[in-house]
């Protein structure tokens, strides 16, 4: 994806901003000065031009839960296979993270469809196992967990980093931005296993079934409390009305959007040619008297009394309302009529019953299928999929081919295995492809090169800054827009009419410069104080050879898309300065993280095709 009239802004990196902003201290190195010095010429030249070792092992294994067994189709398809470990390696940075050598070989053997179906069936551990092995679920401790959020940013990123089953985290990660729940917005006792929990829920159902999903995170608690559906009271006599909030965002963000579509994710319009509103405010308020009534499930609560420090005590209580299902109390729940979206709820219906009859019609509804398809898309392929793309994505939703609507593993699978993901001409289409996202970036290099965190803590807290860190950060979105909106058209630039680029939203001079800074230091000394941490094993082997290293690192980091010139002006930075095989450790790692840092910041990396 090209977008002329953008140019980034280059950064300074001789004064690195690293994590250093984490709960606790010393979760970071800087990077070495002669990284710097030696990367700081190509990187600016980079960005205007446009043009696997592991490090320990975490103490802790959780009992796995199955995976799903799933018959994918492969016949219809014009390519079924990689025809190359470039092609290969493309096709896994769409479908879970990051490509090594083992998976691209991997998905060589076996083929596109196959591969999908062996990692769909990849037992999964959970983030709640792993608060409660790591101790966050201890009252007593001094650290007051219980009024702490970030152990659930230690437990994301131990998920989208250190977890086996990488294909259904990353279509947990992409969920988590069509449902969003955010840390900013979950003020509460637990909010870390909260947030776990509703993790887990996305973690569980990616591979389930839409209407399932979206009566799981309608219940969270979690989205209780971000869109308050937690203590949601019926209207009364004196004038008060239920929350609109989760009526109308589970409309327009978690279903059938804003506007009519056609079933290939076109904007139906009238006869003056305006588009069509699939709702009113009508439609909020009767939808809201559904979720009224639900509250915190405290039935199997076991509180803990906690001395304080200055004197007196508090009451805590146990974790494990965070992973029960909000509880309806039917005194609180509306019992008059709802009439929304062409259905209507009769009075005094049943609470359950009203729920699944309303979650069913959004379910239903002719919009859902290409409304949810093109997202998914955008998340995991290219920000403009043509219609007709859509329409085969929407059309797995609507039939998986046994009659089942909403199957997310078929709808997940014909996302990546759609002709216009897989063919190789799209990487010569300049409006293909899409923008990395910076915490996807992080989470590439530290799969790609085997990271693990030594002690088992994964102590990566909230990386949302963009002038000192990412940008962004899983489960911590600004709102419930996420960080960009699906629709976002970068101003003052020549994209095409009707086009758009997502991720640019979060783009500026000061994220820019933060994600360059940061990486620098993350790429050569870590995070942590080195407990996470890349070794460059297989990298240093060839670290005498800087035309091989830099085919090593197009191939996993790229897929093969770094053009030659790009190549030359790496491959020449790193020549100037001669390593041989009597140099130190320090300067042979040195230029593996310069090369790394190199490839990261130009533009053919960072827009992925």
């Amino acid at each position: 994806m090209h977008i002329a009239g953008w140019d980034a802004p280059v950064p300074s990196l001789l004064t690195p901003h690293l994590p250093g902003a984490q709960p606790e201290a010393g979760l970071a190195h800087h990077a070495s000065a002669s990284t710097a010095a030696l990367t700081l010429t190509a990187v600016a030249a980079l960005c205007a031009c446009g043009g696997a070792g592991g490090s320990g092992t975490a103490p802790f294994v959780a009992t796995p839960v199955d995976g799903r067994a799933v018959s994918l189709p492969s016949a219809g398809y014009t390519y079924p296979s990689p025809a190359t470990d470039e092609q290969a390696a493309r096709f896994l940075q769409q479908a879970q993270f990051a490509a090594t050598d083992a998976d691209i070989s991997s998905v060589r053997r076996l083929g596109y469809a196959p591969w999908l179906q062996a990692q769909m069936a990849t037992p999964y551990t959970t983030g709640w196992d792993w608060l409660e092995a790591q101790g966050y679920g201890d009252a007593q401790n001094s650290g007051h967990y219980y009024d702490q959020s970030y152990p659930a940013d230690y437990m994301v990123w131990s998920q989208l980093i250190g977890a086996s089953d990488a294909l259904r985290k990353r279509l947990a990660l992409a969920l988590s931005e069509f449902f969003v729940v955010s840390l900013a917005g979950v003020s509460a006792t637990w909010r870390s296993h909260i947030m776990a929990h509703y993790w887990d829920t996305l973690c569980q159902h990616a591979l389930g079934n839409y209407r399932d999903l979206l009566q799981a995170i309608t219940l969270n608690v979690g989205m209780g409390y971000y869109l308050n559906t937690k203590g949601n009271l019926k209207e009364n006599s004196a004038g008060r009305q239920p929350d609109e909030n989760y009526a109308r965002e589970v409309m327009q963000l978690f279903s059938i959007g804003l506007v009519q579509l056609n079933a290939d994710g076109t904007a139906q319009t009238d006869s003056a040619g305006n588009t069509i509103d699939t709702y009113t405010a009508s439609d909020v308020s009767n939808l809201a008297r559904v979720f009224t009534g639900y509250d915190v499930d405290q039935s199997q609560n076991v509180p803990t009394t906690i001395a304080q420090t200055g004197g007196g005590t508090r009451t805590v209580s146990s974790t494990t309302f965070a992973r029960l299902p909000m509880k309806l109390n039917a005194a609180n729940h509306s019992t008059l009529a709802a009439t929304f979206l062409g259905t209507t709820i009769p009075a005094n219906t049943d609470a359950t019953v009203a729920l699944g009859i309303a979650l069913d019609t959004l379910f239903n509804h002719p919009n859902t299928a290409p409304f949810f398809a093109r997202q998914m898309i955008q998340r995991l392929v290219t920000s403009n999929p043509s219609p007709a793309y859509v329409a085969r994505v929407a059309t797995v939703f609507a039939n998986n081919g046994a009659g089942v609507r909403g199957d997310l593993a078929h709808v997940f699978a014909a996302v990546l295995l759609d002709d216009e993901a897989r063919a190789p001409a799209a990487l010569g289409d300049p409006e293909f492809g899409k923008l990395r996202e910076p915490m996807v970036r992080l989470v590439q290099w530290a799969r790609t090169f085997g990271v693990r965190s030594g002690s088992g803590a994964w102590k990566i807290g909230d990386l949302s800054n963009p002038g000192t860190q990412l940008g962004q950060s899983p489960l911590r979105a600004p709102s419930v827009f996420n960080y960009f909106r699906p629709g976002y058209v970068p101003p003052a630039t020549t994209l095409a009419s009707g086009k758009v680029a997502p991720e640019f939203q979060i783009v500026n001079e000061s994220s820019v410069g933060g994600y360059l800074n940061y990486m620098m230091g993350v790429i050569d000394s870590g995070i942590a104080s080195g407990d996470i941490k890349a070794a460059y094993t297989a990298e240093l082997a060839l670290v005498r050879d800087p035309a091989a290293l830099v085919n090593r690192l197009n191939l996993l980091l790229c897929a093969g898309q770094l053009s030659s010139a790009t190549r030359t002006l790496i491959v020449n930075t790193l020549s100037a300065t001669p390593v041989t095989a009597s140099s130190s450790a320090s300067t042979q790692r040195n230029r593996v993280c310069a090369a790394v840092l190199m490839v990261m910041a130009c533009a053919e990396y960072l827009v992925q095709k």
